[in-house]
């Protein structure tokens, strides 16, 4: 009995002894010893560089081997090698060893979000086959997002109207941002009817890239629904698009109350509602209101905003004659307009104004537009006149060219041929055109000698020989065109042999030019015409107008 209660103290002993040391090997080094340490700002402004200090420190009295750092930056950050999470292998850190790492970023998100870097390191200490990690965090907040996003809205409007409204955006960020896109959700009863710039799907916009220092603006057309009363709310967001997720850096919101309409205000142009201007034109505006309500009007203040730079001031007319000027604003009151002083329930009333649209203005005006806000009495409405591009085709004839080299005789002669050079010059200016294609015939005493400039135009240009029509297809043509370069342009070389009947006459060379396309903005077919091009050569200065008259 002795004997068994000996061995088993001896291998209670042993046991004991195993577990000791097993636990001796686990518990005589202490992660705490390993200190690290993130230092970096507390706050940032949006995409500002910051820089992460990673700092670590052996405290202890024993060699730590086969070290490792992860470093991870917070989420959705800007770094220069695009990797948000960093892997380094660290020299073995001896007792007393102090070392830091350094790591620079730019925070994305938005503002008073909480952006967390962490930072592991897992290592040895030596003699142990145990592996060991200390880990630490630091977060920064996010205290200024410069970046102007707003609303641009009515806070109030009439159920069944029109309402058209804007969302301003405008980066004070140093830095630029890109992959940026815009969403709206629009309140129940919206009914979306167009937008500038145009989207497919209705509710987002992609911006891109934008730079310090630059805006831009979406417009939104529509025409909403609601109760007396009832509240509707638009919301917006702004943010980058990172590996198929739309990061968030502005939200807003705007709410409109639905009121019972009180005035209808509309205007026509040139007779029109929905007139498409064209440069040249003299607008004739009417602007008429109506007393929709329940209670009589009185003493009310009219006032039409005109904001384009198309129009030319100068040429301005009203009617009646008694009104005020301010700047671009027509301003009417109740002493100068019987309709303004006292308006009576389902009355309406009219002003009357002329004005020019300018024949040119700067190709820079891309998509150019008049912006009429007229202001009743607290009521507001706002229409917007498109104006359309101006296509211009330039139809010229020479007979010295340098192009073909023309020959025959000078003045042309009854039976004998004399060859001559056409030159077409196509121009567009302040609107995308497709589709731009030229037209114009020639007599039966003129041919064409096949000879065409520059050649690779020859496969857009045809001719009929029994309507005896040429067409030149130029395609597409962007805004600003042809109107500070030469813009697309194609020679062709044609021969008259004149016929007996046109002895001492002018003879036509080609009948009136004609250009057609269809604006992208207005939607409209422009149309515009280049006169016919006679034997006397008025672009030739060599070609006198006697030597024009055939022989």
């Amino acid at each position: 009995m002795k004997n068994k209660l000996a061995i088993f103290l001896i291998f209670l002993t042993a046991a004991l002894g195993a577990a000791g040391f097993w636990y001796y090997q686990r518990n005589i080094y202490s992660k705490d010893i390993l200190k690290l340490e993130i230092f970096g700002p507390e706050t940032a402004e949006l995409m500002e560089e910051i820089e992460y200090i990673v700092k670590y420190k052996n405290n202890g009295n024993v060699r730590l081997e086969e070290a490792r750092l992860i470093f991870e930056y917070p989420e959705h950050s800007i770094v220069l090698e695009n990797e948000l999470r960093k892997e380094k292998p660290l020299d073995d850190i001896y007792p007393g060893e102090e070392k830091t790492l350094n790591f620079k970023a730019r925070l994305f998100g938005k503002k008073d979000e909480s952006k967390i870097a962490k930072a592991w390191l897992s290592y040895r200490p030596k003699n142990l086959n145990a592996r060991y990690e200390s880990e630490t965090s630091l977060t920064t907040i996010i205290k200024k997002v410069p970046i102007t996003f707003e609303l641009d809205l009515p806070s109030k409007i009439e159920s069944g109207k029109e309402i058209r409204f804007r969302l301003n955006y405008f980066s004070n960020v140093n830095y630029p941002l890109s992959n940026l896109r815009i969403r709206i959700e629009y309140p129940s009863g919206f009914e979306f009817l167009e937008s500038k710039p145009k989207t497919l799907e209705e509710t987002e916009w992609e911006i891109g890239l934008l730079n310090p220092a630059v805006g831009g603006r979406i417009e939104v057309l529509g025409k909403i629904q609601g109760e007396v009363g009832e509240s509707k709310i638009f919301w917006a967001e702004l943010g980058q698009w990172q590996e198929g997720e739309l990061v968030l850096l502005k939200t807003v919101s705007w709410g409109v109350e639905i009121i019972k309409p009180l005035l209808y205000i509309f205007q026509e142009i040139n007779g029109n509602p929905k007139y498409i201007a064209t440069p040249g034109d003299l607008l004739d505006y009417r602007i008429f209101f109506k007393n929709i309500g329940e209670r009589v009007l009185e003493n009310l203040f009219l006032m039409v905003k005109l904001e384009s730079e198309t129009l030319d001031f100068d040429t301005l007319k009203v009617e009646p004659d008694r009104f005020e000027r301010i700047e671009n604003k027509i301003i009417w009151n109740y002493t100068m307009l019987s309709d303004l002083r006292r308006l009576p329930p389902m009355a309406e009333g009219k002003v009357e104004f002329w004005i020019k649209v300018k024949d040119d203005f700067s190709p820079d005006f891309k998509n150019p537009e008049i912006k009429t806000v007229i202001s009743l009495d607290g009521f507001k409405e706002e229409f917007n006149t498109k104006i359309n591009s101006k296509l211009e085709i330039l139809q010229k004839g020479y007979f010295e060219d340098g192009v073909f080299g023309n020959s025959g005789p000078i003045p042309p002669r009854v039976g004998e041929t004399t060859t001559y050079s056409i030159i077409w010059q196509a121009k567009n200016h302040y609107n995308d055109v497709k589709n731009v294609k030229v037209k114009a015939t020639l007599p039966l005493e003129v041919k064409l000698t096949g000879k065409i400039f520059p050649e690779e135009q020859s496969s857009k240009f045809a001719f009929d020989s029994e309507s005896r029509e040429i067409v030149w297809e130029i395609g597409d043509l962007e805004s600003a065109t042809g109107v500070s370069d030469g813009g697309p342009n194609v020679a062709f070389q044609v021969s008259l042999t004149p016929t007996a009947s046109q002895r001492g006459q002018i003879a036509t060379l080609i009948n009136t030019a004609k250009i057609s396309g269809e604006d992208q903005w207005t939607e409209a077919t422009l149309e515009t015409t280049a006169e016919a091009i006679g034997t006397t050569l008025p672009d030739d200065e060599t070609i006198s107008e006697e030597q024009g008259i055939i022989r």
